[in-house]
């Protein structure tokens, strides 16, 4: 059983953590959680920031009520702040915000708003403090993450494929593409820990083919691995058909339709994972409780594809499936990034 205190070398990680971010000391740093956070995360950022010299502040809201038909996990897209306009302006005025709400303000609405008044947030994944001290931000990560986010500005399609069946094209067509290394440069606005993912969310009408689930890849949704084989199959940016007889793919098809909302169906963003200390078998590990998954995002070769919101295509949803898939292979164009799982060429 793993126990969430305040240990020194937890305090220790998040100081290392906030000064590659830039932290230093006499500087204003929000904190901003809420009622179900994980307190262990918030107390480890105001006491890494004290020791920094900072000045924390902590903003904290009461956890909202459901408004969802099913339950809602790891989707990046919190609520939590819904409501609560009149604090945006204190929260940008921060030098930083730690982000410790439970979803995270990754896909929000109030993040736009919180970026468009000159603020920058960090943002802390939902997990256990060991899996952030196993997952470190990594200056070496930099320069895969600059070589990817090149990459995909210069490409016009990504070709996936796999030796399972997967058969997916997705036009880049300069769609938003995002990548870190889990900290912050002084220029960019937003950064995620653990990080090391590259991925871009694919505009209108420009994703099609066919996907093959195969036992061992994740559906970080549920927090398990498949252990039957689930095809989806991709027209036009939406799921229009999920096809399996076992488990996988019944609580899939069960999910799905639990929403009532066609844009649950829809893809939101695909990219690749480039973290080597991320694991792929760290998800045996740890309880439900202990973990969001964010680890198994950003393993090393991995293909990512996800359901849910893409702003950049105008569709909104708080449905969200994260799937990351093992043995793929991706092309950018006619150059291949990642052969049967592993990086390779201009990533290798």
């Amino acid at each position: 059983m793993l126990l969430e205190t305040l240990e020194a070398k937890w305090i220790d990680c998040f100081c290392e953590s906030f000064e590659l971010s830039g932290v230093s000391a006499g500087e204003t740093i929000a904190i901003l959680s809420e009622s179900q956070s994980r307190q262990v995360l918030v107390d480890l950022s105001e006491q890494a920031l004290l020791r920094i010299g900072a000045k924390p502040v902590h903003i904290r809201v009461p956890s909202p009520k459901l408004k969802d038909p099913v339950p809602v996990r790891s989707t990046g897209s919190s609520y939590a702040m819904s409501g609560y306009d009149a604090i945006i302006p204190t929260l940008s005025a921060c030098e930083l915000i730690i982000d410790c709400t439970v979803e995270g303000m990754l896909h929000t609405k109030e993040l736009q708003t919180i970026l468009n008044s000159g603020g920058r947030i960090y943002m802390i994944s939902n997990e256990h403090p060991e899996i952030l001290e196993r997952c470190m931000p990594n200056v070496g990560l930099r320069p895969k993450v600059e070589k990817s986010l090149k990459l995909l500005s210069e490409s016009n399609v990504m070709q996936v494929s796999s030796r399972t069946g997967t058969q997916l094209s997705v036009e880049i067509k300069n769609a938003p593409c995002r990548a870190g290394a889990g900290y912050l440069l002084p220029e960019e606005k937003v950064a995620y820990w653990p990080a090391g993912l590259a991925l871009f969310f694919p505009l209108q009408n420009t994703v099609n083919g066919r996907v093959v689930l195969a036992p061992g890849d994740v559906n970080l949704t549920f927090k398990r691995y498949f252990e039957d084989a689930v095809t989806l199959i991709i027209e036009d940016d939406f799921v229009t058909d999920i096809l399996g007889d076992g488990l996988d793919a019944n609580l899939m098809r069960s999910y799905y339709e639990g929403w009532n909302d066609p844009n649950a169906y829809a893809i939101s963003h695909v990219g690749w994972g480039l973290n080597q200390d991320a694991r792929w078998d760290s998800l045996v590990m740890y309880d439900k409780q202990h973990v969001n998954g964010t680890e198994l995002r950003a393993f090393a070769g991995n293909f990512l594809i996800s359901t849910g919101a893409n702003e950049f295509a105008n569709r909104h949803t708080n449905c969200h499936f994260d799937l990351p898939m093992r043995g793929c292979s991706i092309r950018l164009d006619d150059q291949e990034i990642v052969k049967d799982g592993k990086l390779t060429g201009p990533l290798a």
